[in-house]
């Protein structure tokens, strides 16, 4: 079996079922149809398994399209191997419902830490404040670093007024 670099060693996995797990926390499964040199994959007769607790349900999505950058995890499966999991199989209902009471109960218990820290004189930054925190690192980062302006030009950094972007 020859090695071949990046993507293209996923042109024997071509027309094979596989499961991908995204950087959002979703998971499909699908027939690998095509890829390309950016790792972006199409699938097809895709469906969206969700789990909660000892069960699982399957949502039917039809064809998907997935950016290559939100790949965290892709593998074969197995057509042959038979099936030894202890999972229930439930309705789209069924599994929707229960996911949303899970993500319900995360919160409730997200409320409950952040009310604990308060408690304590901690705080943790919401997502609404983060630009805030983010300028504010900026402004001070800038304001005592000297970046020669190569950098400057090169686009690394950015400044405009009092925010800056940090590009990686």
């Amino acid at each position: 079996m020859n090695y071949m670099p990046g993507t293209a060693s996923l042109i024997d996995d071509i027309d094979k079922k596989h499961l991908v797990l995204l950087r959002d926390g979703r998971t499909l499964i699908g027939f690998l149809r095509s890829i390309d040199q950016f790792a972006n994959l199409v699938f097809h007769q895709t469906v969206e398994r969700i789990h909660v607790g000892k069960k699982f349900g399957d949502i039917p999505r039809g064809i998907f399209i997935v950016r290559g950058e939100s790949v965290v995890l892709l593998g074969e499966i197995d057509m042959d191997k038979p099936c030894d999991t202890v999972l229930q199989q439930v309705s789209i209902e069924e599994i929707l419902e229960e996911q949303r009471l899970q993500q319900q109960a995360k919160q409730e218990t997200e409320k409950a830490k952040v009310t604990a820290l308060k408690d304590r004189g901690l705080s943790i930054p919401k997502a609404d404040n983060l630009d805030e925190y983010r300028r504010h690192f900026c402004s001070i980062f800038l304001r005592y670093t000297r970046l020669p302006s190569s950098m400057l030009n090169r686009g690394l950094f950015w400044r405009w007024g009092e925010e800056c972007v940090v590009y990686r």
